[in-house]
């Protein structure tokens, strides 16, 4: 590829599709606080940690940390770190992978057992996001100077502080689970998928140079 920022063909294709107009005011309310975060660290040629924190750390939060991680390399946003955790850890929901793979990510299961560990690519000469579950005080996690992004409302509930986040911000999605075992699945999964897609490109669309 001669764009060195460019991700595979088919997740490129993608990001070129998101239409930011179709999201409503109201999100982009609920977003313009990530999107404070990251301009503000950008500018003060910052380290940005962003933790994407759900109830289990297997669906939503994951789905936000690898759709964060992308898009802060597709917009040339340098020192982007992205992380996920839970408030407690399960695995990894398999839909999840296969719904990234469909996307176009080439995902690797590096080890086995009931929380396995995947490598997570969006680029041929990127390193790759490492997807697990975990708590979101996890060592794998920074312990401080980043933003906590709570991605459901159960976390966000029950989680009225996160020790070590410099900031706190809520951007709620509604749980693909609901729909495990239907015909809707695939669907749903995609469709949630791609909203987090979409909003989180706007995000980093967003931050002046």
């Amino acid at each position: 590829m001669s764009n060195q920022n460019a991700l595979y063909s088919k997740i490129q294709s993608l990001a070129q599709s998101f239409d930011f107009a179709a999201i409503s005011k109201d999100r982009k309310d609920i977003l313009q606080p990530l999107v404070g975060f990251i301009q503000l660290k950008f500018e003060q040629q910052q380290e940005i940690r962003l933790n994407l924190i759900c109830t289990h750390n297997s669906r939503r939060s994951h789905l936000a940390q690898v759709w964060a991680q992308t898009a802060a390399h597709y917009y040339k946003i340098k020192n982007v770190s992205c992380y996920s955790g839970g408030t407690e850890a399960t695995a990894l929901f398999p839909k999840v992978t296969e719904t990234l793979t469909e996307s176009g990510f080439k995902i690797q299961k590096i080890s086995q057992g009931n929380n396995p560990v995947y490598a997570i690519k969006f680029s041929e000469n990127e390193a790759p996001i490492i997807g697990f579950s975990k708590t979101y005080d996890d060592d794998f996690n920074p312990e401080s100077e980043f933003a906590a992004i709570m991605t459901c409302s159960q976390a966000d509930g029950g989680c009225p502080f996160i020790p070590g986040a410099e900031k706190r911000i809520a951007v709620t999605y509604d749980d693909p689970k609901a729909f495990d075992n239907t015909p809707q699945e695939t669907e749903k999964y995609n469709e949630r998928s791609l909203q987090i897609a979409t909003e989180m490109f706007y995000v980093f669309s967003q931050i002046k140079k």
